[in-house]
């Protein structure tokens, strides 16, 4: 008796729990600045031929429908929405979101550029905005170098930045803030610490300044939310648990039936 009853479920569960693994990142990245959530998709596997549609029949009649037993399901692959999360006002002068389409483009000499939509900036011993991480000071490209005794931060909407220095009424230029495009952003690779990195999939950097046509706009003084619904990815777990469970049940009676075939005895 063929066992294809119990490897077919068992590759709905292997796919339900990579299905799980995507939704519990998604959770647990619930309040991190700028993380888009992710989705996994399933595609069918190949199927057994037993009859092809279209046959001829013993009278010579072309048959309506064949007779295909699937082989499975798999994840085809894990795609990022990237709708715009909601902007938690913060006040810090510092903080950057991105209303709209881009990404912020970071650096450092050894790693390379990176693309990331969190925008908790700070400002590194040498003046030069930095985005906030654990373990390396990614460094705004292009950079802006903001004085020590600079006052009264000002981003625009734009990305022009000035400053005021203490004793003086006009305004100083630090820099241009630019951000970055392209045109499969499902295409970019995540590598953790709020980046992304630029694939062949993704297609090469667009840069333009903020309020360009086609790019987004800045707000000073806030962040850009996680976009993770939790009552969405609630009912999508239990969903999965319970497509997992089914399968589960599917191999179990599987297994029974085999039992009671091999148990058969002749009278």
């Amino acid at each position: 008796m063929s066992v294809q009853t119990l490897y077919t479920a068992a590759t709905g569960m292997e796919a339900l729990e990579t299905k799980l693994d995507v939704i519990a990142n998604n959770m647990a990245n619930i309040n991190t600045t700028g993380f888009k959530k992710d989705r996994a998709n399933f595609e069918d596997l190949f199927y057994r031929q037993q009859r092809l549609p279209g046959s001829i029949d013993a009278d010579g009649n072309f048959t309506s429908t064949g007779i295909e037993v699937g082989l499975g399901t798999r994840v085809s692959s894990t795609q990022t929405n990237h709708v715009q999360g909601a902007m938690q006002t913060t006040d810090n002068p510092l903080d950057l979101a991105i209303e709209g389409d881009g990404f912020f483009k970071v650096t450092t000499s050894a790693n390379g550029s990176f693309y990331s939509r969190a925008g908790n900036f700070g400002i590194n011993p040498n003046g030069d905005l930095v985005l906030g991480s654990a373990y390396k000071g990614w460094v705004l490209d292009p950079p802006v170098n903001i004085p020590q005794d600079a006052m009264d931060i000002a981003i625009s909407s734009n990305g022009q930045v000035e400053y005021r220095v203490a004793g003086q009424a006009q305004l100083q230029t630090a820099g241009q803030l630019q951000i970055a495009k392209f045109i499969n952003p499902d295409g970019l690779l995540k590598v953790g610490d709020n980046l992304y990195q630029e694939t062949a999939a993704s297609g090469t950097e667009f840069l333009g300044n903020p309020d360009d046509p086609g790019f987004g706009t800045l707000s000073q003084g806030a962040l850009e939310a996680s976009n993770v619904e939790p009552v969405t990815e609630l009912i999508d777990l239990i969903t999965t648990q319970r497509a997992f469970e089914l399968n589960s049940q599917v191999v179990q009676a599987g297994d029974q039936i085999m039992q009671i075939a091999a148990n058969l005895r002749r009278g």
